[in-house]
């Protein structure tokens, strides 16, 4: 795999798939339709799927792709892959809430090696270089040029004062009772796969999912935190979480600091 590449690449097909969400964003109105699951779908992630898929398909035919709106690709088997979800965090994206973001990921042996996740409604852009660093891109976004870049690291956690991060959407008596066992010294909310990026910037130290997960809504994030340090594990038996398990469903998971006291369920 030509890394460079392909980051560059996955950067420049976020950004305009990104471009294309926000302009369908600011309509006064959009369609929202529901899948066979129930979770609904607008134009937006059709369109940022379309823009996406095409791009690497044509950059890299050679490589499977799987990515949530084409259920043809679900059938796909194999350890290494490329995966998008074009719009993580629909429901962020229908209530206007901004913490919806792009998602694209390579997963080599299982692992997330390689990914970008891009938040285009709060101007945030992380990815993995090739040479495996995650960082964070600030100032203005250009998709031939990449801008000011900084190495982003997990922080050094304090495990009598925890900043954790959970989801916007779908938090539950669950969480909070696993939360629970933790010394908290602050909680922050967040929609998408933000959650991995803010363990990863430090921002937070953990982020344990107890519910429905597929791989493409974390496998980009999952690359960023494991580029940062960071690390996401098993709820159930706290061992690393694999990519390419039959159906791509996710078990529980815990998205952590390596210096975490991780607790048991």
């Amino acid at each position: 795999m030509d890394y460079e590449k392909l980051v560059t690449v996955m950067r420049k097909l976020s950004l305009e798939a990104g471009d294309m969400i926000m302009e369908i964003y600011g309509r006064d109105d959009f369609d929202v339709k529901a899948k066979s699951d129930d979770s609904p779908v607008t134009a937006a992630d059709e369109a940022a799927d379309a823009i996406i898929s095409e791009g690497l398909r044509a950059a890299f035919p050679e490589m499977t792709l799987v990515t949530e709106e084409q259920a043809a690709t679900h059938a796909a088997q194999g350890d290494t892959f490329l995966i998008v979800d074009p719009l993580d965090g629909t429901k962020e994206f229908i209530h206007r809430r901004g913490d919806f973001t792009v998602n694209i990921a390579l997963v080599e042996g299982g692992v997330p090696t390689r990914g970008v996740v891009y938040a285009p409604a709060k101007l945030r852009m992380f990815f993995t270089r090739a040479d495996g660093q995650s960082v964070e891109e600030t100032g203005a976004f250009d998709k031939d040029t990449v801008g000011a870049v900084e190495p982003i690291a997990v922080s050094d956690a304090d495990n009598s004062a925890l900043m954790v991060v959970a989801s916007k959407s779908h938090r539950d008596q669950a969480t909070d009772d696993y939360i629970s066992k933790y010394a908290v010294k602050d909680m922050k909310s967040a929609g998408s796969s933000l959650k991995f990026c803010l363990v990863a910037t430090g921002e937070a130290d953990l982020y344990p999912r107890l519910g429905r997960t597929m791989e493409w809504d974390t496998a980009a994030g999952d690359a960023v935190l494991r580029g940062a340090g960071g690390a996401v594990v098993r709820f159930d038996d706290l061992t690393p979480l694999r990519y390419g398990k039959e159906g791509f469903a996710n078990p529980f998971f815990i998205a952590h600091a390596p210096g975490v006291d991780l607790k048991t369920a």
